[in-house]
């Protein structure tokens, strides 16, 4: 049986968001303290999260600081980088899709 177009409309309107993970990258210069803040003030973070994850990075070379719709992710990723060089810290924020 054919849909209508109420119907196709719905359906789009009910379709999970596209979802995409923030990663923070490591470098040498920018700073522990400042990674913490960044990950508590734009992610919500709690103290004790931002040091486990702000350590994964300082030795894994990177970590995930949170799973978001692509659009909150999208801004986070602006508002960390900004934010990073407002502060002259070369610190690298990237967004990767999970669908």
């Amino acid at each position: 049986m054919p849909q209508n177009s109420t119907q196709v409309e719905t359906d789009l309107l009910l379709q999970e968001p596209k979802m995409s993970k923030v990663i923070l990258l490591n470098d040498d210069y920018t700073t522990m303290e400042f990674v913490i803040k960044i990950l508590m003030q734009i992610f919500g973070k709690t103290y004790n999260e931002s040091t486990e994850i702000m350590l994964s990075v300082h030795r894994n070379g990177s970590a995930v600081c949170g799973v978001y719709p692509y659009d909150v992710a999208e801004f986070k990723t602006k508002q960390a980088r900004m934010q990073a060089k407002k502060n002259g810290f070369p610190l690298r924020v990237i967004m990767q899709d999970l669908n």
